[in-house]
């Protein structure tokens, strides 16, 4: 889904999760946040990389993050790039920025590793952060860790990996950070 507006403030990626697609709840609200703001938009659709079995059990990471990379490159062309996602969303779209020009990264409940890829790393640019106590996934502290060495905004909220009852305070955190830059 694409939403270019020719005066935008810049563009938004949203990259959903795993077993997850491009109108899942949490990427819905971060593109409502984005319009409001002026910004225009997109939601990839990773989901055939995700149905790829025999590559790893989370789908074809690689050819998930050449994808975003690829479509994160024509975007910063045209103007300032944003990056943002849900968890492998959030992987994909912080390694990506390490290899093509971003002005800020929103990463919600992110992987800080992913079996034999790259821990997780990203550009020097203003990053926020929502994550869960609770998460079943990903333990909180690694992600603390990673944030804190960072500098990055962080918000903890009391929810599991898929942040369901927090979804409001997760897009109020993405307009803040769209708001600093």
């Amino acid at each position: 889904m694409n939403h270019d507006l020719p005066d935008s403030t810049g563009h938004c990626i949203l990259s959903h999760g795993f077993e997850s697609g491009p109108e899942a709840t949490k990427v819905t609200a971060l593109a409502e946040v984005a319009t409001r703001l002026g910004w225009s938009h997109e939601r990839p659709d990773y989901t055939d990389l995700d149905a790829k079995s025999g590559v790893s059990r989370v789908g074809d990471v690689p050819a998930r993050l050449q994808r975003l990379i690829a479509l994160a490159a024509s975007a910063a062309a045209r103007g300032p790039v944003v990056l943002a996602g849900s968890s492998l969303g959030a992987y994909v779209s912080a390694l990506a920025s390490l290899h093509v020009p971003v002005k800020g990264l929103f990463l919600m409940v992110p992987p800080t590793s992913m079996g034999p890829m790259p821990a997780l790393d990203a550009a020097d640019v203003p990053t926020s952060v929502v994550h869960a106590w609770h998460d079943e996934l990903i333990p909180a502290a690694e992600v603390i860790a990673w944030a804190g060495a960072r500098s990055a905004s962080l918000l903890l909220v009391n929810d599991g990996h898929r942040l369901n009852d927090h979804v409001a305070e997760s897009a109020a955190a993405f307009e803040a950070l769209l708001r600093r830059i």
